[in-house]
């Protein structure tokens, strides 16, 4: 985990270094351990270093390498980086460290833009040529790190989060109607490119960009794994994929394992973590730390489930860690993991994971975490649903399930200028879902999750909450791999057993079977989901605050409705919709946006 930054300019002018200054300064949760700046002719690079790999001053970023004549600042981690650093020595190239950074460097110097798709991680990445004042923009296949833009007048911006764009300065932080429809409509999620704010781009997934120095650029996607029945997988038994997908995840596992330090695991007592507690200890790795947190009960609900995650820890002799969070300290809590949000976020597990990350990161500096499985192997109750349907009617059904109101309905809760002038939501799932490639309905389901709402939902929440707290994150369902694999997969295999099937099948020859056939849990935050206390003080402030009122965001009628009866008013999905609402201007607010 690091945080880049950097500036391009195309009207003849110098970077604004001391602009990359403050966004390379806003970074440092993400690096605590170095900082570094680089300005060569139009392009200014900053860096914000987390030692992970190559704990010396030879990892230190921005990485000049004189024999390519490339300077680059990376995010991330490639666990494949040995490998390549081998193949490319092989290939006559000489290297001075032994960072993962360098293995980037050498290879886009080998292969160019297609230097992505030698690379097995999680990465964002910024290259600037010497010689032809070039700059190339890199990210993830999954989106796993995630890169920023801003498009002015004569410059392009980027960092790795969008509060380190506002720190630089010069963004228009008008709210993108767009985007807004679909925070209000897909639980938060605003999908690539778009941002909440107008002046805020973000870099899709799998993708490259090359930016001319005129300014001129092209984006290519690199990846994109077929959501259909392969020939080559003709004739697999439910044992055979059932193997295969253990198998490669065995593998995903056992990649994230390369560090200079300690790794751990976050570990709810869910399936998906279990997993890769039971994977790391068959490989035979001792003494591996592993960490819970959970919330005192509220309204009847309980708000812990160390009965799992304890199960586990004995089962497998672990050095458990168990956090405990007194109600008191969420308000305060919430306001820190509100200013770690790249983007408002309304999941409640966004609290939790900040917490958690604050306690993890006094131990360790990297974990090992369980996101990603739901979406890619149809662990959610509605995905009976998306199935049942013929394909061409998969994007009404999609909204029908997924959304958290209609298109109509935020006529009820808008401003008319905040309003977008379409049903921008459902524009974006019709579009994904028509494209070829998706076998069934849940096949174009299940792609769309995976390749967009998990990014901007459940990725994007481990990563802020994770490198808030200087935390490196690895997340082995995400492995492209393991991905490609579980897109080939047959539906009826994801759907069984009320869901991920295939994957309990998995589970039950690694763990105890208590595990693997609990009820779903969630990370619970009874005094959010139930709008109490200090919770509930602090959204009538922020809605009732001068600034909300100037912004002017929603109709004042449809707050007042909401702040009457605080726990009523539930989205779609059963959300808490006055949530929904404050967390946008609390998010604003804590951001100084005005």
């Amino acid at each position: 985990m690091c945080g880049l930054s950097g500036e391009i300019r195309f009207d003849g002018t110098r970077p604004d270094l001391a602009g990359v200054q403050r966004m390379t300064d806003r970074l440092a949760p993400r690096g605590p351990d170095g900082r570094g700046m680089w300005c060569q002719a139009a392009i200014a690079l900053g860096h914000r270093r987390l030692q992970v790999i190559d704990l010396s001053e030879r990892g230190a970023q921005p990485m000049t390498d004189p024999e390519t004549g490339l300077t680059g600042v990376f995010n991330g981690c490639i666990y494949n980086y040995r490998e390549l650093r081998d193949r490319l020595r092989g290939l006559g190239h000489r290297f001075f460290s032994t960072s993962d950074t360098e293995v980037v460097l050498k290879a886009y110097r080998e292969w160019g833009t297609d230097c992505v798709e030698h690379l097995y991680g999680m990465f964002a990445f910024a290259i600037a040529e010497h010689a032809s004042g070039r700059l190339v923009l890199a990210r993830d296949r999954l989106g796993i790190k995630p890169l920023y833009l801003a498009q002015e007048p004569g410059r392009l911006r980027f960092a790795s989060s969008l509060p380190a764009l506002l720190a630089g300065g010069g963004i228009d932080t008008s709210i993108d109607p767009v985007a807004l429809h679909q925070y209000l409509s897909l639980h938060a999620t605003v999908a690539a490119p778009h941002t909440i704010l107008t002046g805020v781009r973000k870099l899709a997934p799998a993708t490259i960009r090359v930016v001319e120095p005129d300014g001129e650029y092209r984006d290519h996607r690199y990846w994109q794994p077929d959501y259909t029945r392969r020939a080559e997988y003709a004739g697999m038994s439910a044992a055979d994929w059932r193997d295969a997908l253990l198998d490669s995840l065995r593998t995903a596992v056992r990649r994230r394992t390369v560090a200079d330090v300690q790794v751990g695991v976050l570990l709810s007592g869910g399936l998906d973590s279990s997993l890769i507690v039971a994977l790391l200890a068959e490989a035979g790795q001792e003494d591996l730390a592993t960490f819970s947190v959970g919330f005192e009960s509220e309204g009847g609900q309980s708000g812990d489930e160390f009965h799992y995650s304890d199960l586990v820890a004995r089962h497998f002799d672990t050095d458990h860690h168990q956090l405990l969070v007194p109600s008191d300290r969420l308000s305060t809590a919430l306001d820190g993991a509100i200013a770690a949000m790249s983007e408002p976020m309304v999941s409640h597990d966004v609290v939790a994971f900040h917490l958690l990350s604050e306690q993890v990161a006094k131990h360790v500096k990297v974990v090992q975490s369980g996101q990603g499985a739901d979406e890619i192997l149809a662990g959610y109750r509605w995905y009976p649903d998306l199935a049942a349907v013929p394909r061409e009617h998969e994007p009404q059904t999609y909204a029908d399930v997924y959304f958290d109101r209609a298109h109509t309905d935020l006529s009820h809760m808008l401003q008319p200028h905040m309003r977008a002038d379409h049903d921008a939501s459902t524009e974006l799932v019709t579009t994904h879902m028509s494209a070829p490639g998706a076998e069934t309905a849940l096949d174009a389901a299940l792609r769309l999750d995976t390749h967009v709402m998990m990014v901007d939902d459940p990725v994007k929440r481990v990563d802020n909450m994770t490198a808030d707290w200087g935390l490196e994150a690895r997340v082995p369902f995400l492995d492209h791999e393991f991905v490609e694999l579980a897109a080939a997969c047959p539906p009826e295999l994801k759907l069984a057993q009320g869901g991920k099937g295939i994957l309990k099948d998995a589970g039950r020859r690694v763990l105890p079977v208590e595990v693997v056939d609990r009820p779903k849990g969630y990370f619970p935050l009874p005094a959010i989901t139930h709008m109490a206390g200090p919770v509930l003080t602090r959204v009538r402030d922020a809605l009732s605050s001068p600034q909300a009122l100037e912004r002017g965001i929603f109709r004042p009628d449809f707050v007042t409705e909401l702040l009457s009866a605080p726990d009523d008013h539930r989205t779609r999905r059963g959300a808490n919709a006055l949530w929904q609402v404050a967390l946008l201007e609390m998010w604003l607010q804590t951001h100084g946006i005005e």
